[in-house]
């Protein structure tokens, strides 16, 4: 079932992302009057799954699900029918329309794509808020696991006050991705603050423990469970360890401290059960282990625990739509930086370069529509940007040629075309073949 969850989410946000980016081209095409010939969900290689006519135009949903594409008329695209361009230029085609025409065409898949992203943006600030811890609020810094921050120069129990020189104010979903872009990470440690540098290669650092955060807040030990094999049946789900070995614990890493420095041993403690105090015996296992489940505590728990104050802003349709739109603006300049530094070889985040495995892995196993929208939103961005690169084949490649066109008024031959579209289409295969290689390599390795 949870397959069925995951395998849902992933097909529903590619199709929508997919007919939507078509439909961006598929528009204006119709409002120039240029044919298009098809329209398809999925590439339809040999056969289609569905397919009917409405007028001049093929709809239908192909087999294979790497994409889609709307055919255009006289456009040297991905169908590479030399046929028809080797007939004369007929007025419906795409070769016919000037060139601004044919811009506004080619620039329409990505400008919904970026539109799409920030009016889910816009509608998830209106839908759900924001709900954020302040970062002056973490008076005890954060958690630092992580080995590849570790190694960067990192403890637990820093704070993190800005990234790059811009400020760090709330502690969010977007903290980690911020650490992970930086350069400069300035932190208070001991009231005192300094500048870590980060390594070029931190991303690359960073896959060799990507189930681990690179930071996260500092969480009370929490019973969720005790096995049965456990000699501790003193301990109840629910339980918060309060002391341990007559040492106060307020967070799981300072107790896990002192387990480890008492394996073997049998201490006292204190837990907070029913909002009261209870001393128990614990007996440490020479693991420095307790035989129990940590359970996971949400952040209203937390705040009833008076842990963290959990601040939650509701906005109105109007005050949502600045806040969608600063929340779109920092994750296309996000993965901006990211794209910058995959083609950067000193950083090794190519390594990370994934294919479909990856974004499929992205989706949780449980439904979520604020989880779903985020994902398809972000990936909404990616579209846009991977289409705007410069490459034959891709929309940014078409756009490429039609502006050296609008400004030195010569038009490149068809020739031209069709033997740069070959050349963007090896690319094309070769950048997949490569993000999908790496998902297999991964799942090999068990990275």
């Amino acid at each position: 079932m949870d397959i069925v969850i995951k395998l849902s989410q992933f097909l529903l946000s590619l199709s929508l992302l997919i007919i939507l980016h078509e439909l961006g081209h598929f528009i204006p095409a119709k409002l120039f009057k240029t044919r298009v010939e098809k329209f398809y969900l999925f590439f339809d290689v040999k056969f289609s799954l569905l397919k009917k006519k409405i007028g001049e135009t093929e709809y239908g949903i192909g087999w294979l699900p790497l994409g889609g594409y709307v055919k255009i008329s006289g456009m040297i695209d991905e169908s590479m029918d030399k046929e028809q361009m080797a007939q004369p230029q007929q007025p419906w085609e795409f070769r016919s329309k000037p060139a601004w025409q044919r811009l506004i065409i080619m620039l329409g898949g990505v400008t919904v794509n970026f539109i799409l992203a920030f009016i889910i943006y816009i509608g998830m600030a209106f839908t759900y808020g924001e709900t954020y811890i302040a970062n002056s609020d973490l008076k005890d810094g954060l958690l630092i696991e992580n080995p590849a921050m570790v190694k960067a120069g990192f403890k637990t129990g820093d704070k993190i006050l800005a990234v790059d020189g811009s400020e760090i104010a709330k502690f969010d979903n977007e903290i980690n991705m911020k650490i992970a872009m930086g350069k400069e990470i300035l932190i208070e440690r001991n009231g005192a603050q300094q500048t870590i540098k980060m390594p070029n290669d931190f991303i690359d650092q960073l896959s060799q423990y990507d189930k681990k955060s690179i930071v996260s807040i500092r969480m009370p030990f929490a019973i969720g469970a005790v096995a049965e094999e456990s000699k501790n049946t003193a301990l109840q789900p629910k339980d918060v360890l309060l002391s341990l070995n007559n040492q106060k614990v307020k967070y799981f890493d300072e107790a896990k401290t002192i387990l480890e420095n008492n394996k073997g041993k049998t201490i006292p403690a204190v837990v907070l059960r029913n909002q009261k105090e209870t001393a128990v015996q614990l007996i440490v296992d020479k693991e420095g282990k307790l035989g129990v489940q940590l359970g996971g505590l949400d952040l209203s728990s937390l705040e009833k625990l008076g842990y963290y104050k959990v601040s939650t802003e509701k906005f109105s349709f109007i005050e949502s739509i600045p806040v969608g739109i600063e929340k779109g603006k920092n994750q296309l300049v996000g993965y901006g930086k990211q794209l910058k530094m995959i083609f950067n070889p000193d950083t090794g985040a190519y390594k990370q370069v994934g294919g479909f495995a990856a974004i499929y892995n992205i989706f949780p196993n449980t439904w979520s529509w604020e989880v779903f929208w985020t994902i398809t939103a972000l990936l909404s961005i990616m579209l846009g940007v991977m289409n705007l690169l410069p490459i034959p084949a891709l929309d940014g490649g078409h756009v490429m040629f039609l502006l050296y066109e609008m400004i030195s008024g010569k038009k490149p031959s068809d020739k031209f075309l069709e033997n740069a579209q070959m050349v963007g289409f090896v690319l094309l295969i070769t950048l997949l073949v490569f993000a999908n290689g790496n998902d297999i390599y991964k799942a090999i390795v068990g990275k």
